[in-house]
C-alpha cells in the first residue's frame, strides 16, 4: 500500500490514566499511538455510520442509488451451494 500524506491533525486532552492505558494498548499491538488512535477510531467510525438509518444524496447519487435496488438480484454460487447442503440442526 502507497503511503500517503497525512493534512489533518487531532488535538486531544486525556487524563493521565487514560493516556498510560492507551500507550500501553498501542504498545502491545506493536503501533505507534498516533497509528493506533488512528485505526481504532477509524473503525468505531465505520461501525457508526454502518448503522446509520437516514442519510441524504444528491440528485445523481440517488438515481444512480434506485437504478442498482431495481436491478435484479445476481445469484452468488457460494451461497447457492451454502443454502443447498442438508441442514444439521431441525427446528
Amino acid at each position: 500500500m502507497p503511503a500517503t500524506t497525512k493534512d489533518s491533525r487531532l488535538n486531544v486532552r486525556l487524563r493521565a490514566a487514560d493516556d498510560d492505558l492507551i500507550r500501553h494498548a498501542a504498545a502491545q499491538v506493536g503501533l505507534s499511538v498516533s497509528e493506533f488512535l488512528t485505526s481504532t477510531a477509524l473503525e468505531r467510525a465505520h461501525e457508526v455510520l454502518a448503522d446509520q438509518r437516514e442519510f441524504s444524496l444528491d440528485e445523481p447519487t440517488w438515481k444512480a442509488f434506485v437504478a442498482l435496488l431495481d436491478e435484479p438480484a445476481r445469484p452468488d454460487p457460494r451461497l447457492v451451494e451454502l443454502f443447498a447442503r442438508p441442514q444439521r440442526i431441525e427446528r
